[in-house]
């Protein structure tokens, strides 16, 4: 395929990039689609209409397209490489895949699956034992998943923006924080004081730079 030739209608690549991330999302989320539907499900919609847009039917360039023909002209808005809004608005030159947004783009997209895939011992070891899960990335927040699932979609959204990601995104946000919200007087039902002293010493979702709340953690576990 060259550089410029056209690069939608390749539904295969839609299914088998969505399967992929949506496996290997749900291979790191304890209880799996049993017990992760909601989280899993919003991702997983994210993901399908991402990878749509990518490779099988490009909407967002197509609502644009006027817009952009009239402000970027000589642009082939039929390449994958016109996919890359972000370089496209910001005129920058190259291979986008090269580009620093598309770097950081697969830097975020990594960090999240890392953290995803590093969460999973520490809650199935918790979960197992019947405590709360106060180790690894729970050392430092007190939702990891939540946070790489963000990452993740970040990541996508500054490599491949599309209008629905963009919409979704927001809300899936918003739909995380109240999961996050409902779990946790979940686990204030479950655990008691517990958990209520490990929401006192541990952020929600950013870390804080001391690394005085895992030092407490880890003296009382």
């Amino acid at each position: 395929m060259s550089h410029d030739a056209p690069a939608y209608g390749l539904w295969s690549l839609v299914i088998i990039n969505s399967v992929f991330f949506i496996f290997f999302a749900t291979s790191f989320s304890v209880g799996g689609w049993k017990s992760n539907w909601r989280e899993l499900g919003m991702f997983s919609a994210f993901v399908v209409a991402l990878f749509t847009e990518m490779y099988g039917f490009p909407l967002t360039i197509y609502l644009l397209s006027g817009w952009l023909a009239a402000h970027y002209p000589g642009v082939n808005l039929m390449s994958h490489d016109s996919g890359h809004l972000w370089s496209t608005l910001l005129g920058l030159k190259g291979n986008p895949h090269f580009s620093p947004l598309h770097i950081s783009s697969s830097l975020l997209i990594g960090a999240g699956f890392v953290l995803l895939g590093y969460a999973w011992r520490p809650l199935y070891e918790a979960q197992r034992a019947g405590r709360v899960a106060t180790t690894g990335p729970y050392s430092r927040v007190r939702h990891p998943q939540y946070v790489a699932f963000v990452l993740v979609m970040l990541g996508f959204l500054l490599q491949w923006p599309t209008i629905p990601t963009l919409l979704m995104f927001p809300v899936l946000a918003c739909v995380y924080a109240g999961l996050a919200r409902r779990e946790e007087q979940a686990s204030i039902g479950r655990f008691g004081d517990a958990y209520r002293d490990y929401m006192e010493k541990t952020p929600a979702f950013v870390p804080r730079l001391s690394g005085q709340n895992s030092a407490d953690l880890r003296r009382q576990h």
